[in-house]
Order: C-alpha cells, then structure tokens, then sequence
C-alpha cells in the first residue's frame, strides 16, 4: 500500500507547505543556466563582488547568438537603475555560434545609435569609434568563446576576450551606462534578452 495514504490529514498538509515554501523561496535572482552556459552568482571585478543580475540569451530571428549574464554591485529590476548605477559593471557574453569581430562590432555599434539620443551619438562617438576597433581586433570568434565586457572604475570600459583584454580602456562611467542601452534601452537588441538581464522569469 503506498505510504501517502498513511499520513494524517495534518501531515499531508505540512508536507504539501514544505514544499511550496521551498519552491516560493527558492532566490528569485539564483544563478543561471542558459543553452548549457552557467552563469555564477557572483563575479569579482573592481575590488568588489559583483552579483547576477539575470542572464539569458540573444535570438536572431530562430538563431540563438550568444547567452548573456549581467553583474552588478547590487541587484534591480529597473532599467534606470541599473543604467545609472555607480560601480564595476560587466556584461559576459559567452556565443552560441562562431561570429567575427566585424559582426559584434557592427551589432554594437547600430544598437548604441538606435538607443541613444542624436547628442549623446555625436559625443560618444570617439568612444564608439575606439570600442568597435577595438571588437575588430577579435577576429574569428568561436562558439563557446567568453567575452566579457567591464567598467571599472578609475578605469573605464575594458574589453576581455578569453579572459584577454583587447585594446585600451575607454574612459567614462557615462559611455558605459550608454552602452548598457544596447542591451537595456528602449529598443533593445533583443526584448527578452532585456527583460532575463532584469532578474525576469527563468
């Protein structure tokens, strides 16, 4: 005979409640796993430890892109708050298909000019100019390369490939809330990548 139909009315329902409590409570901000790429919770950068925001991943019509996984001094769901949020930033991106660093440079660039006003493209646009150089530096990416790109404070954004900086930091804690709009702004690359980088539904 199947042990649940011993239990009391009471015990049933105790363990029916641990459950849900574990469910409920389970972190809404937990690390993530996205096409097999995990994300941890916390990555240190800037002498600090940053936290998962959220992560998901960038579609292309049907094509999975790349996953992405967003870490901040402290976790929000807004998009001004993370924009406008002081501290060490990063944004890791791990591809789901080879790419080149003409693809990403340009992707960058037409989704910087598309979420950022005609006086902030015109101010930037050194900074852009010196980001896209620098992501055509890449060359061939394969799948499954991390790149990560940081701002840290002091120095300003910094971009990683394997773990190797590429170029020179560009300075500005505003360019990099700029370039946050890519992916957080009003036309975001990609709108459900947008709302899994703010802590969305998993």
């Amino acid at each position: 005979m199947p042990w649940f139909p011993l239990l009391s009315l009471f015990q049933r329902k105790a363990a029916l409640v641990a459950v849900l409590t574990c469910l409920v409570s389970a972190p809404a901000w937990a690390a993530r796993e996205v096409r097999g790429i995990k994300f941890p919770d916390t990555s240190p950068l800037g002498g600090q430890v940053l936290q998962l925001n959220g992560a998901g991943v960038r579609v292309k019509v049907v094509v999975d892109v790349y996953a992405a996984g967003l870490y901040l001094p402290r976790k929000d769901a807004t998009e001004a708050g993370v924009v406008n949020m002081p501290g060490p930033k990063s944004m890791h991106v791990v591809l789901l298909r080879d790419l080149t660093g003409e693809d990403f440079a340009d992707a960058m660039v037409k989704g910087f000019r598309k979420n950022n006003s005609d006086s902030d493209n015109a101010k930037f646009l050194p900074r852009i100019e010196a980001i896209r150089d620098t992501m055509l530096t890449f060359g061939s990416v394969k799948k499954g390369t991390s790149i990560h790109i940081d701002f840290v404070p002091g120095a300003g954004t910094r971009a990683l490939i394997g773990g190797v900086q590429k170029g020179s930091d560009i300075p500005g804690e505003d360019f990099y809330a700029a370039l946050l709009k890519i992916w957080l702004g009003h036309h975001p690359v990609d709108a459900g990548l947008k709302e899994d980088l703010l802590g969305g539904a998993p």
